[in-house]
């Protein structure tokens, strides 16, 4: 498998971990430590992995037949270091992901996402 699609693997996992409430997924695909920051009513949300997956799973799962949005506009590979630009759908809107992955002991993982909704 390339790096390219080691990386684009993550991200299936993020945006269906998204779109399913899968926590598994999520768990996988985000490094411990990473950080979710967005701006959400006119405020900076900044959230940790932990409580972005809580918010994910409070949501709840899109129907099982639902076929997740997942247009990957961009992806950038620098050694251990990657940025990704998604575009995809949670709980009715759309958003433009970036995600920032670091290689750690052989694994891609999302370590940080920067987030915008469209209005």
């Amino acid at each position: 498998m390339s790096e390219e699609q080691a990386i684009s693997a993550v991200v299936h996992l993020y945006v269906d971990g998204m779109a399913f409430a899968n926590e598994a997924a999520l768990r996988k695909a985000f490094h411990p430590n990473a950080s979710i920051v967005g701006n959400y009513d006119d405020a900076v949300e900044w959230l940790t992995r932990d409580a972005f997956i809580a918010t994910i799973l409070k949501e709840g799962s899109a129907p099982p037949e639902t076929q997740p949005l997942m247009d990957v506009e961009m992806i950038h590979i620098t050694g251990d270091a990657a940025s990704v630009k998604v575009v995809d759908e949670f709980a009715g809107s759309r958003y433009t992901d970036y995600l920032s992955l670091l290689k750690v002991d052989g694994r891609w993982l999302i370590v940080n996402k920067v987030w915008h909704v469209h209005s």
